[in-house]
């Protein structure tokens, strides 16, 4: 039985507006928006705004009246549900969605969807800005190295794990690659040898590049004993989440290999980010998480989610579900 919700929106009924609200904290690009809500526009919706707003109460009020959200990495948990009773649709505009309560949503018969593969070759640039300005000693004028010839491991080998690959190519790097849900025979086909076991992937990576979403066998699971195992003068690049780190294990296994490294565009937590910092050149952060922060990515996942809109409730269209 489908939820009352899916049902209604089944059922054209062009003498009703829908209400998009575009809720990003962090906000897109002014094109992206701009293009989105044309798109929105164009079906006949009214389209409203909220970005860059300072407290949880601006959200809980804009929601109220809304039919559909697209957000990026905005907070809908179950109050923020229970403050939209006509929500019928959430669209993550990027593909992970751990900052959604899907099963609160489920049972309100909400809908969640994502946007997987849109940021993807745009995170995957930034993969090997951090590991060229990482390899030249972040460009202090002493001789640094060249990742031609190094080793890249890529744990996870979903969209931006295979343009990860593909670049690494052009740059003369070998590849290795584990994911438990991909065959070694497409892993080979793509052009990466693949590894038996994750332990094997970061025993032998000099740049080991991290894709895996949280999820709760995730959460916590790269630490002292995956950084221990790598190759020396390894780097660990963290463009995933920052959930999958266990900070005091990394902590731990860095503070002992003095020749590790970690970057990232995750910020580390409050109560561990001295420790980081106080590894010096070891560690580095961009100063916000910029994976999915350019002009393309940031229209590629707007667009795309305004269309998944455009599709549920003109067509019935169920893309990219992630609570179904």
């Amino acid at each position: 039985m489908l939820p009352w919700r899916y049902e209604a929106a089944q059922r054209k009924e062009p003498t009703v507006s829908k209400t998009i609200l575009i809720a990003t904290k962090k906000p897109f690009s002014r094109s992206a928006k701009a293009q989105a809500s044309q798109i929105l526009e164009d079906a006949g919706y009214r389209v409203e705004v909220l970005e860059g707003y300072a407290d949880e109460p601006q959200l809980l009020d804009a929601v109220s009246d809304a039919d559909a959200l697209i957000i990026r990495s905005d907070k809908i948990h179950r109050g923020v549900l229970e403050a939209a009773p006509r929500l019928a649709l959430v669209v993550r505009a990027g593909a992970g969605y751990d900052n959604v309560d899907c099963d609160a949503a489920k049972e309100r018969g909400v809908v969640v969807m994502n946007t997987p593969g849109q940021n993807a070759n745009a995170v995957a640039e930034l993969v090997f800005g951090l590991m060229v300005f990482k390899a030249r000693g972040q460009f202090d004028g002493k001789p640094g190295t060249e990742l031609m010839g190094k080793t890249l491991g890529i744990h996870a080998l979903g969209n931006v794990g295979k343009n990860v690959l593909r670049i690494a190519k052009g740059f003369g790097m070998s590849v290795l690659a584990y994911d438990p849900y991909v065959s070694r025979e497409e892993i080979a086909e793509l052009g990466a040898a693949p590894t038996d076991t994750v332990e094997d992937l970061y025993a032998r990576a000099d740049y080991l590049s991290l894709h895996i979403p949280a999820t709760p066998k995730t959460v916590r699971s790269i630490g002292k004993e995956r950084m221990l195992s790598m190759p020396e003068g390894g780097t660990l690049v963290n463009t995933a989440r920052a959930e999958v780190i266990d900070e005091p294990g990394l902590l731990a296994a860095l503070n002992e290999r003095p020749d590790l490294s970690y970057i990232t565009d995750i910020s580390p937590s409050a109560e561990h980010l001295p420790a980081f910092e106080a590894l010096g050149k070891r560690f580095f952060r961009t100063p916000k998480k910029m994976g999915a922060q350019t002009q393309e990515a940031n229209t590629n996942a707007a667009t795309t989610a305004a269309r998944q809109i455009v599709a549920f409730f003109e067509r019935g269209e169920r893309p990219n579900v992630v609570n179904g």
